[in-house]
């Protein structure tokens, strides 16, 4: 289950659509419901769900999943994500719900709004006022949480 994501758009500066499109990151300005995978500093791959329109930059990186019966922190940050899913740059710009490697599917329960974190965005810049990043308040799968939020205590 995906319990934290943070949102970016063209038109502010954390965007790596901000400038332009360029050859890395034209996915972003790809079909709405595709897979925007990069680099992040050279070291691991982050896995972004593109959005909104296309040739408009926008998008929503999976920044933690929690998986039943496997370590609470196994996918706790998007570095982890894509390496516990084993996601790298050939997964860019495959369709979330048309491909045989990782799509997302529904989930069985509702929640509500009460149950979200919605905060700033971390390991950013600029634009970091911006509260685009959201988590599920009662998971322990959260890769950071907000100042005096505490990690809800095993069930």
């Amino acid at each position: 289950m995906i319990v934290e994501t943070e949102a970016y758009s063209q038109e502010e500066e954390a965007c790596h659509g901000y400038r332009k499109m360029t050859e890395s990151n034209k996915s972003l300005f790809g079909k709405p419901g595709t897979f925007y995978i990069y680099k992040s500093y050279g070291i691991h791959h982050c896995l972004n769900i593109v959005t909104d329109k296309e040739n408009f930059a926008s998008g929503v990186l999976i920044r933690s999943v929690f998986i039943s019966n496997k370590n609470e922190r196994l996918a706790s940050g998007p570095g982890l994500v894509t390496k516990t899913f084993s996601v790298d740059i050939s997964f860019n710009s495959l369709e979330v719900l048309n491909n045989k490697s990782l799509w997302i599917s529904p989930r069985d329960f509702t929640l509500e709004e009460k149950d979200f974190i919605q905060t700033t965005r971390i390991g950013i810049s600029k634009a970091k006022n911006i509260k685009w990043r959201w988590y599920l308040k009662n998971s322990r799968s959260v890769s950071k949480r907000l100042k005096g939020d505490r990690t809800p205590k095993f069930k």
